[in-house]
């Protein structure tokens, strides 16, 4: 029978790209975060809740202040998703 391959048997490369176009994960973000991730967001004002869905690699796919929107987005692009905290 075949050792099943653990975490630390994976490269760098290979551990990021883990669940690529397979799973996405959602994350609550405050306003003033968004430019360190999403550089292309315009200005928001401060204090504002919102939500980002990001690939299983960290790469930005969506900002709303609508947590649903980041469900129905994961769901078009055929991505199971997962929540931070």
């Amino acid at each position: 029978m075949a050792a099943r391959p653990t975490l630390d048997r994976l490269t760098r490369s290979e551990f990021a790209h883990l669940g690529a176009g397979k799973l996405g994960y959602i994350r609550k973000m405050r306003s003033e975060d968004v430019s360190r991730v999403f550089p292309e967001a315009p200005n928001l004002n401060p204090g504002l809740d919102l939500w980002a869905l990001f690939g299983a690699d960290g790469t930005p796919i969506l900002l709303t202040d609508n947590r649903s929107s980041t469900f129905f987005k994961a769901a078009e692009d055929d991505l199971q998703t997962v929540s931070l905290h």
